[in-house]
Parts: structure tokens; C-alpha cells; sequence
């Protein structure tokens, strides 16, 4: 399974270590938000992440719907309840909630189907950004603090028609930016594909936050920045 070395499980606590986020974000999301680096002031667990592991333990359904609450970070222990209701709610030993899921129809454990299905959700998230979200700021002549940058995960949704992908494919379908102030909301629509058939829908919800006017060499050097962080990673 894709995950299993990114977490910890004991009596239906589990545990992602900043390490094992770090690494996931970067090995297998090919993620580089400072906020998931070992040394983030406010580091926390990757959205993804989350999504794999709730797969991973209770199935994958026909329709799902994700609904971040709070941000996880280093040493929380999360509770996965037992029984795999409709409706589930992800939380710690304070009682403080992370994250909402929904599901309904159909659900498949099949491990392979899961694994492939992360692999390719994840692919299509890390590719967020610069290549999807930096565009979309300057068309709207806004943009991300270059000091402070935060874009987080909001909540996500996925309906597929059928539950046996053998090589599932997310393509965006389109966009949307909601500018409030500072705060901006972007939503990713994405079609999902096997083998050249249009099997399923979804949308990722995103969060942008200290919004200010576009400048386009504060921009570049964001990009620039985060572009080397992922060559220095990926070079030996």
C-alpha cells in the first residue's frame, strides 16, 4: 500500500510523525508547502494525506465528501472510529475535530483499486501549484504573501460511476476564484478518466490566504523559490 510508511496505528489512534508528513508530501505528492517541511513554526499534516488514510480504512465509496475542520499537526494522535458509518468524524483525545467525511453508495477495499486511485488524486493535487493557482492569481491581479505564503485544503468531493479502475487519470475541468478581502477561495473541478473513459467528477476546495495585488516579480521569485526546493529534493 502507498501509505503504509507514512503513519502509525495503535487501537484505532493514528499518528503521522513530521517526518513521515514531510516525506509524503514530498516524495509522493510531490508537495512543497513550507507548512509540511519538518521545520515549520506551522507545520502540519498534508490534506492528502488524510484522504489516503481515510481510504484506507474504511473503502472507497461512490460518493464521498471530505470537510477540513482544523489543522493537524506534529504528535497528534487522530481516532478513526470503528464502525464505518455514512457519516464519520475524525477527531483526537481533546475532542477537537479535523475532518468530516461523508459517503454513501457503493464502496470498494480493494487495495490495489485505493493505492491507484491516491496515486493519481495526489499527482493531480501537488500539481496545484505553481501551474494551476499562480495563473489564476494573476488573472484575478492578486496574489499570495511572499513572506507568509498559506494555501490550505478546504474540503473535496468525488462521485464515480463504477469502483474498478485499472488506470485512474484526474484532468481539471475548471476553475473558480471567490475573492473576499485577504481571503481568496479557489475550487479545482476534475474529471476522472480510465483508460480514455470518463468514469467520475470532483471538486478540491483551497483556501488562500493574505491576499494583496498581483506583483509579478514577487511572483516569480515565489515560484523560482519553490521550483528549486523541489529540484534540491529530487537531485541525489
Amino acid at each position: 500500500m502507498i501509505l503504509e510508511n507514512y503513519y502509525k496505528i495503535e487501537h484505532n489512534k493514528i499518528r503521522v510523525s513530521r517526518q513521515q508528513a514531510s516525506e509524503f508530501a514530498k516524495k509522493i505528492a510531490n508537495d512543497f508547502n513550507p507548512l509540511h517541511d519538518t521545520d515549520s513554526k506551522r507545520f502540519c499534516v498534508p490534506g492528502d494525506l488524510l484522504f489516503g488514510l481515510v481510504l484506507n480504512q474504511y473503502g472507497l465509496s461512490r460518493d464521498m465528501r471530505f470537510v477540513f475542520s482544523g489543522m493537524v499537526g506534529d504528535g497528534i494522535e487522530l481516532h478513526f472510529p470503528e464502525n464505518a458509518t455514512e457519516t464519520l468524524t475524525i477527531s483526537d483525545d481533546n475532542g477537537k475535530n479535523y475532518l468530516l467525511i461523508e459517503r454513501h453508495g457503493d464502496t470498494t477495499r480493494d487495495e490495489e483499486v485505493i493505492s491507484r486511485l491516491v496515486q493519481s488524486y495526489v499527482a493531480f493535487s501537488g500539481h496545484a501549484f505553481p501551474y494551476i493557482l499562480v495563473p489564476l492569481m494573476e488573472a484575478h491581479s492578486v496574489m499570495i504573501n511572499p513572506a507568509r505564503p498559506l494555501i490550505i485544503y478546504e474540503n473535496m468531493e468525488i462521485h464515480l460511476d463504477r469502483l474498478d479502475p485499472a488506470d485512474p487519470e484526474l484532468k481539471l475541468s475548471g476553475t473558480c476564484f471567490t475573492i473576499n478581502g485577504k481571503r481568496g477561495e479557489v475550487q479545482l473541478k476534475f474529471t476522472l478518466h480510465d483508460n480514455g473513459e470518463v468514469i467520475g467528477k470532483g471538486t478540491k476546495n483551497m483556501v488562500l490566504g493574505g491576499l494583496r495585488p498581483f506583483n509579478a516579480d514577487q511572483m516569480h521569485t515565489i515560484v523560482d523559490d519553490y521550483l528549486r526546493r523541489q529540484e534540491k529534493f529530487s537531485t541525489p
